[in-house]
């Protein structure tokens, strides 16, 4: 099995991808940046993520034909538009090839419910805590 490559900041994990996936992963960072501000970029697993406190809500991940937008309570979410795929217990992911593919309120409208939600690890932290 390979190691996950690490990075030492967002834009470090940006500038290792393709070019193509470049242009999109930057496209959902200022979709990202203006719909939900108080997220946070880091790179965990490997993946440029958006982090509400230390827990990841969406993330980038460069694959070969494609650039996955995911979610980590992606299970949990609305969907009318059929957009998410995945079939782990949690994570759910929109597959854009290009820009094209980015439509704003849609995804807009996922990340909203996903920061209202937050990550599956933070509300049974919580519950412990209890």
């Amino acid at each position: 099995m390979a190691l996950m490559k690490s990075y030492p900041s967002f834009d470090a994990y940006l500038k290792d991808q393709p070019r193509a996936n470049q242009v999109v992963i930057r496209a959902l960072r200022k979709l990202v940046k203006r719909a939900a501000p108080a997220l946070e970029e880091a790179v965990k697993y490997g993946n440029g993520c958006w982090l509400q406190g230390k827990y990841p809500i969406a993330y980038v991940y460069a694959d070969q034909d494609h650039t996955q937008f995911g979610f980590m309570a992606g299970s949990a979410l609305d969907d009318p538009k059929e957009l998410l795929a995945g079939k782990g217990r949690f994570v759910r992911y929109v597959r854009l090839r290009s820009t094209r593919d980015i439509v704003e309120r849609d995804l807009v409208a996922l990340l909203d419910q996903a920061v209202e939600l937050g990550h599956p690890a933070a509300k049974k932290a919580a519950k412990a805590k209890r």
